[in-house]
Formats: structure tokens, sequence, C-alpha cells
């Protein structure tokens, strides 16, 4: 008995200051001061630091009340999607450059799928803080 009780003690997350919405906040908003509250409460991979959050962009909908993890926020977007953009590829010295169409919208460092506009084909391309995307072999 004492040990299932002790087990179930360890396995429960210990109640922090956690950061939540204040407000219901949409996708693809900036976070800002405002939005956020500090509350003392149980959760797991919650964020706890507001100068992790503040002025990124929320990924999926933050609902009031609820506990903000790092995986629900990130960079700015600075690609929008079926935006032209520039496809650079560089290695060994060589560096060709041409004109791709953006399949996924995205911030500086996240890979997403670009069409080359001549070939037609698509490549995996990680975004620079530029708003190029960049193809490596």
């Amino acid at each position: 008995m004492i040990r299932v009780l002790l087990l179930c003690l360890l396995a429960a997350p210990a109640a922090a200051d956690t950061l939540v919405a204040a407000r219901t906040i949409p996708a693809r908003a900036i976070i800002g001061p405002d939005d956020l509250l500090l509350r003392d409460i149980a959760t797991t991979g919650g964020v706890t630091d507001p100068s992790a959050l503040i002025g990124m962009e929320a990924r999926v909908a933050l609902y009031a009340g609820r506990p903000i993890r790092q995986g629900d926020v990130g960079p700015p977007a600075v690609v929008d999607r079926n935006q032209i953009i520039p496809l650079v590829y560089m290695r060994s010295g060589l560096m060709i450059s041409t004109e791709g169409r953006a399949l996924d919208r995205a911030g500086p460092g996240d890979l997403i799928r670009v069409m080359n506009l001549s070939s037609r084909s698509t490549v995996t391309a990680r975004i620079g803080p530029d708003g190029a995307a960049y193809v490596s072999y």
C-alpha cells in the first residue's frame, strides 16, 4: 500500500509556476506580454519563462487558462504558402539560385517543401532569416 502511494506521488507532475494564455490566442498571432499569465499549476512540458514566448507566433490556437508548451509556438513566419522565394543550393563553393514556390508557411530555421519553378521538382529546404530557401545535401 505504501509503495503504491509512493509511486503515485512520484509520477504526478510537481506544481510550479507555468505560463497560461490570458485569453484565447488564434494561430498565427504574435504573443505579447498582455497575452500571458503565470499560474501555480501542475503540468508537464509547460513554459515557465515569459521571455521564451513574447514575440513568438502561436502555431496553434492557445486557449485561455491552458498551459502553453514550447511546441505550441515558434518564430514568426517570414514565408507564406504559395509565395515565390529565392531557392538556393550551395555546396563546395558552388552556388545555384533560382525561384521557388513555398508549399508551406514557415519561419527562420523551419524545413519546408519548395517547388523549383524551372524544373517543377519539389525539394526540402531550410528557411533562412532573409526568407530564402536553402537546400543542402
